[in-house]
């Protein structure tokens, strides 16, 4: 017990911006998770516990695989699983507030790039028979980052397909082009255009336009997490460019600890 009190007050005084954030973050999901049980939400309760685990990954992670995660990484992952599921989620920011997700993915984009670099990097570097060029490891990492995204929307997509969620959120537009309505079956694209109404089963749904069912979400989600791991892939260009010595890229990419670590 006294070594493992050391070892926080070790780390305290070692990383104190991130134990910081840790202990502030988990007190805030701890009181939420106490609101939305005392009302019933046991959902929500579940989605607070779900952060409170994957707040611990990252040092999981540190200690099983001896790597080291930089501290600016780690905190805003941290960051980012509280806005994505206590913020988005359980406050409704997916809804208050237009741009909340794509903000988020574009944060995807760019860390999804940062571990994809750092698992060719560190092979890269530590082995003396491979040397791979700076632009192949900066396309891995643009390559990995994208399969995390199109991975994401496919999760996203069997939520809404068969457990009836809608992660995929919609959007109300007032242009449609369709062949579905071309009467004279010829694939001829007929479009409908200042659409201000749908009426389903006889009711006016009071959008103002046509209902999208995710297919603009996806497509913006895909193009936002392009442009995080595009921005990255060119951090670490030059990171690898410069011999290792740009300060910028280092601080998101994890590396393999020392032994005497």
């Amino acid at each position: 017990m006294e070594d493992k009190k050391k070892t926080i007050e070790e780390r305290a005084r070692k990383e104190p911006v991130l134990f910081s954030v840790y202990i502030i973050l988990r007190l805030l999901v701890v009181f939420v998770m106490i609101a939305q049980f005392a009302n019933g939400h046991y959902k929500n309760v579940f989605l607070c516990l779900l952060t409170l685990l994957v707040f611990m990954m990252p040092s999981l992670i540190e200690k099983r695989l001896k790597i080291d995660i930089p501290n600016t990484l780690e905190v805003i992952i941290i960051i980012f699983v509280f806005s994505a599921e206590i913020l988005g989620e359980i406050s409704a920011y997916y809804q208050r507030y237009t741009h909340w997700d794509t903000a988020l993915h574009v944060i995807t984009g760019f860390l999804a790039a940062a571990v994809g670099f750092s698992l060719v990097e560190v092979l890269n570097r530590n082995s003396k028979n491979i040397s791979l060029s700076p632009f192949y490891l900066s396309f891995v990492a643009f390559c990995f980052s994208m399969t995390i995204a199109v991975m994401w929307e496919f999760l996203e997509f069997s939520l809404d397909m068969f457990f009836g969620m809608d992660t995929q959120k919609d959007f109300v537009i007032h242009t449609i082009n369709t062949i579905a309505l071309d009467k004279s079956m010829t694939n001829t694209v007929v479009s409908i255009k200042d659409i201000d109404s749908v009426v389903v089963n006889g009711v006016d749904l009071g959008l103002g336009g046509y209902l999208d069912i995710g297919l603009i979400d996806t497509m913006k989600d895909m193009a936002v997490s392009f442009v995080g791991a595009v921005v990255f892939s060119t951090f670490g260009y030059f990171y690898v460019k410069g011999n290792f010595k740009g300060k910028f890229a280092k601080r998101f990419i994890p590396t393999r600890m020392k032994e005497e670590e």
